[in-house]
């Protein structure tokens, strides 16, 4: 029973998808041209899945419980870089769509600013997940016992079953 496993698994799902990207990415290059419905697929994905599912879960739920804990000097280090890794994803996505609706709207010169952004995802999400998988989220499983894990698991799982319910509700709240 360990919390971690659903948020490995999500990894998985997220370096497919970059994987994707990257492939887009070179035919954006090659083409001089975007594909703004990929992007906006892509975007979806990450500010969804990547974000408000994973990057929920990781700072909703375990690094809560990490701060609740006497974690070492180099794990606080590392939360704290993971946190602003966050940030910093959020801050290329939103930049994307910025550079995207620019593309759209005619400006060729926003293809530019298509292709750094999506470079600068394809190669953050690598490492990113390298350092939580290799770095943190096995060794902080120390400072839990049983119990604790099992309730953050359970946390978790209603987080997800929670999730899709949260995110059409406030759809529907904003077309009202």
């Amino acid at each position: 029973m360990i919390p971690i496993g659903p948020l490995m698994i999500e990894h998985r799902l997220i370096e497919r998808m970059i994987r994707v990207m990257q492939s887009k990415l070179e035919s954006i290059r090659e083409e001089k041209k975007a594909d703004s419905d990929f992007i906006d697929t892509a975007v979806d994905f990450i500010r969804i899945y990547a974000d408000r599912c994973h990057h929920g879960k990781e700072e909703d739920i375990l690094f809560r419980d990490l701060a609740k804990k006497n974690i070492s000097d180099e794990h606080k280090r590392i939360m704290r870089e993971l946190i602003e890794e966050h940030k910093m994803g959020r801050n290329n996505v939103k930049k994307l769509v910025e550079a995207k609706e620019k593309y759209v709207r005619g400006d060729k010169g926003a293809l530019e600013d298509i292709v750094s952004n999506m470079e600068i995802l394809v190669k953050f999400y690598p490492k990113h997940i390298e350092k939580e998988d290799k770095h943190f989220f096995l060794p902080c499983m120390d400072y839990f016992n049983d119990a604790e894990k099992g309730a953050m698991l359970n946390e978790m799982r209603e987080f997800d079953r929670r999730m899709i319910h949260d995110r059409y509700q406030k759809i529907v709240e904003g077309l009202e």
